[in-house]
């Protein structure tokens, strides 16, 4: 059975865990993820066992560790409910894989040649891949490769302009990627308009790939889902700030700025955000950038249940959420929106 402090080890810093019997467990209700390491030979409990997996979530996790030559184990979680198998002894990593998806496999996109073809696309696809494989692994940042992938969009977007960027990246198979690569265009491109400095332009492409890297945390099937997501996922998705957060805390020496806009880049001035709640002076400068360009680059990526909104359209929904937003910094957003798709 399973080394339980080896298996602690090896994950406890990437999920909360609880070790369990199965009598005990079968009293309680089904969570998202649940990991069975039983006897398949002892009828005992599973009748009981197949009712209890009836009740669990619509998309939970149920994964039964079996020895690799049984075949009569296999069958027997199969015939349970089983949504996947991993064979004894187990190994963490394979098993945050089999939580969370192939995080690995959105970065893939190999038949893409628009993408391919664009130096700083393809630095940025790079960067982003090192990000959510850091996140993954729990391995410290690769900043240096972040950086760089910075600057070659810095100089991308000043001499190719942001409608180019946003036409090649929006071709990406990922959905995950290609809103965090039309963030960090956006972004750069904010700081171009309003005439900061190249270093703080730089900061700007960093804070945008680095944003939303508590995703690499939650579910494949989340994240690349076709449709809108449902209440529950909609839950788990409201994760990845404090998920970021917690991969970064310990595994990075980043500036606190960084840190406080990886958890804080859905937080509202008016309170209305997440996970915090904050309003008002708690908000930085650089958190509120990153939240205006964060929706609006949402509302302008390609998705498979709606079309992708216009600049002009997209300006006009931040422009409506009034008090959520800095005002003052979405007038500003305007001539960076009037550069964006008109479809």
């Amino acid at each position: 059975m399973t080394n339980v402090e080896s298996l602690r080890k090896q994950i406890g810093c990437f999920i909360d865990i609880d070790f369990e019997q199965i009598d005990q467990a079968l009293r309680s209700h089904p969570c998202e993820s649940t990991v069975f390491d039983i006897d398949l030979t002892n009828d005992a409990p599973l009748l009981h066992l197949k009712e209890w997996l009836k009740r669990k979530p619509a998309n939970a996790a149920a994964i039964f560790l079996t020895d690799k030559a049984s075949l009569l184990q296999h069958a027997r979680a199969c015939a349970l409910g089983a949504t996947d198998i991993l064979h004894r002894p187990i190994d963490g990593r394979e098993l945050l894989t089999k939580l969370w998806g192939d995080v690995g496999s959105l970065s893939v996109d190999h038949g893409n040649m628009a993408i391919r073809k664009s130096p700083a696309v393809a630095a940025a696809v790079d960067a982003l891949q090192s990000i959510f494989s850091s996140a993954s692994l729990g391995e410290p940042l690769n900043s240096a490769s972040i950086k760089s992938a910075g600057d070659a969009i810095v100089d991308h977007i000043e001499t190719m302009g942001l409608i180019a960027w946003i036409d090649t990246v929006r071709r990406h198979h990922s959905l995950t990627y290609q809103h965090c690569l039309l963030v960090t265009g956006l972004a750069v491109a904010f700081g171009q308009q309003i005439g900061v400095s190249r270093a703080d332009r730089q900061r700007l492409s960093f804070a945008g790939m680095l944003h939303d890297i508590g995703k690499a945390r939650i579910p494949v099937a989340i994240l690349e889902k076709p449709g809108r997501l449902d209440e529950d996922e909609m839950a788990v998705m409201r994760k990845h700030p404090q998920f970021g957060f917690d991969a970064l805390e310990t595994t990075s020496a980043l500036p606190a700025e960084m840190l406080d806009m990886v958890i804080h880049h859905h937080e509202y001035l008016d309170g209305s955000g997440y996970p915090h709640g904050l309003c008002g002076n708690e908000i930085t400068d650089l958190v509120r950038m990153i939240t205006i360009v964060d929706v609006f680059g949402a509302l302008i990526e390609r998705r498979s249940y709606k079309p992708p909104l216009s600049g002009s359209v997209a300006h006009q929904i931040l422009l409506d959420m009034g008090p959520k937003l800095d005002k003052d910094l979405v007038r500003a957003f305007q001539s960076v929106a009037d550069l964006g798709p008109h479809q």
